[in-house]
């Protein structure tokens, strides 16, 4: 498919509306506009996630090769779901491209292969260790939160129950890709503590001043 794009800018938005996909104009915070916003940020973090795991050497040439393609797959996946949820009440045409059941069992797939060299968690993980894996984390919770903003629209209007089943999975695999990274670059987790360990700090002494008589 081919897309020309001459301009960026249209001035259409001025009044505070925009165009759903057959012209019907909504206002910028409808919940519709949300949930397919918050997709498009996911699609930011996502493509940031793939520029950490690139410059990240400590990962063999071959895993970058395969997170890369994974990502690369989950950022068009993310672009046809906005699609789908920019069509007004939930509409549908022909070839719509909604997210397959295939494609849920390959994440599926995919984090059992990964789980498959990773501890067992005996506590919550926090994020950090290294960037690609706070990336993936941020990926995760940016896509926790798309996920809640399509359950509201449900409420609302028609939403099919693919996108959701498939946000669903995907935050989970944003989960356990966070800690496979940080296994191949043998990249200590950091894990919740509870309750959390404090520090005795003695306060300085405040130095005593004299007072001038007057």
């Amino acid at each position: 498919m081919s897309v020309r794009i001459n301009r960026v800018y249209t001035r259409a938005g001025d009044d505070g509306k925009t165009a759903l996909i057959g012209g019907t104009r909504v206002s910028k915070d409808h919940p519709r506009v949300e949930a397919y916003g918050c997709l498009d940020e996911l699609n930011a973090m996502t493509g940031v996630c793939r520029a950490a795991v690139a410059a990240d050497r400590k990962i063999s040439a071959k895993e970058r090769r395969v997170l890369d393609t994974t990502l690369r797959d989950i950022q068009n996946r993310l672009f046809d779901v906005g699609s789908v949820l920019a069509a007004p009440d939930g509409k549908s045409w022909k070839g719509m491209p909604l997210p397959e059941p295939i494609e849920i069992v390959t994440l599926e797939k995919s984090m059992d292969a990964m789980n498959r060299i990773l501890p067992p968690l005996s506590s919550f993980v926090l994020p950090g260790g290294n960037m690609a894996n706070a990336c993936l984390h941020q990926c995760r919770t940016s896509c926790r939160r798309a996920e809640r903003r399509v359950v509201t629209l449900l409420h609302q209007e028609k939403v099919p129950g693919e996108v959701v089943h498939y946000l669903n999975r995907l935050s989970d695999w944003f989960f356990v890709a966070a800690r496979y990274v940080s296994a191949l670059t043998k990249s200590p987790e950091t894990l919740w503590e509870f309750p959390l360990a404090k520090k005795t700090v003695r306060a300085k002494p405040v130095p005593k001043t004299r007072s001038r008589k007057p």
